[in-house]
């Protein structure tokens, strides 16, 4: 029998109201000094309400070249960057990881354990160990200031080869059987069946690897030479080292929130199938 406590009712309450006040509060400067005048953010002590700026600030920040001084593209092209890189990122190891899968389980061929290890020992070699010699591929590839350069290196994926592996383990082999009863092909097979059955798990997936496609700092900063290729998480760093003059703290701030917006929107929008591909353990 579950006993109704409501001191610790209380307790626990309080507990998750400090925690997100501890999350939201940076957030909240942010926002906050968006909405101000440069002047008023390098006095003391820094606002904690809204100011009148923010149309003002929100349009300099996307239209115009973001913070003076800065070699950077305008804020909306660096955004353009970071979603092609972020989709191009979550779709590519998601369906590379898709069909990994579904060789690994549903064909017989040699050695087939052995590749699949071999794919799950590659997580012990992340871009940043391999760095050197996968930029001079990249390089000696022409794909230098590119989409391409920026996201196939970061596309295969052994971690989601490893969960759709699980996921197409728990398919019962009744439905292979009788799909090819039906005369379907093996694409037919993993389009109108396996697909369907994981609709879940891409959606959690896809929100993990948009995140990680879009927070990616270093191998951008790399790779990109020419500003137009510019991606909004570089630039927030660049507009911070740009300043031999007095930094604009309501720009930087404005083109940090605008770098939220992207994940939180995903975040949002597909949080229901998110949980559901976190939790459900069968089909």
């Amino acid at each position: 029998m579950v006993q109704n406590r409501p001191i610790l009712d209380i307790i626990s309450h309080l507990v998750l109201i400090i925690g997100i006040l501890i999350v939201a509060l940076p957030i909240w400067i942010t926002f906050v000094a968006a909405t101000h005048d440069p002047l008023r953010m390098t006095q003391a002590p820094i606002p904690l309400l809204p100011g009148s700026y923010f149309w003002e600030n929100f349009v300099t920040t996307l239209f115009g070249r973001g913070l003076s001084g800065a070699e950077t593209a305008p804020v909306w092209r660096m955004l353009f960057n970071s979603l092609s890189m972020a989709m191009m990122i979550a779709i590519g190891k998601i369906a590379i990881s898709l069909l990994s899968a579904f060789a690994i389980v549903y064909f017989k061929f040699p050695f087939r354990m052995g590749f699949f290890w071999l794919i799950f020992i590659t997580l012990m070699l992340p871009v940043e160990v391999r760095i050197l010699p996968t930029f001079e591929v990249v390089a000696n590839l022409g794909m230098l200031n590119s989409y391409w350069g920026l996201s196939v290196p970061l596309i295969a994926s052994a971690t989601a080869t490893f969960m759709f592996r699980q996921v197409f383990l728990t398919i019962p082999d009744e439905m292979l059987e009788s799909s090819r009863i039906d005369g379907a092909k093996p694409m037919r097979f993993f389009w109108d069946i396996l697909i369907p059955l994981s609709r879940t798990n891409i959606a959690a997936l896809f929100v993990i690897l948009f995140i990680y496609g879009w927070n990616q700092y270093l191998w951008p900063l790399l790779i990109t030479t020419d500003s137009d290729m510019t991606t909004i998480v570089m630039s927030i760093k660049q507009m911070l080292e740009s300043a031999e003059q007095q930094p604009e703290w309501n720009i930087i701030m404005m083109t940090a929130l605008l770098a939220m917006i992207p994940p939180v929107f995903v975040v949002i929008a597909m949080q229901k199938l998110f949980v559901q591909g976190l939790t459900e353990t069968d089909k």
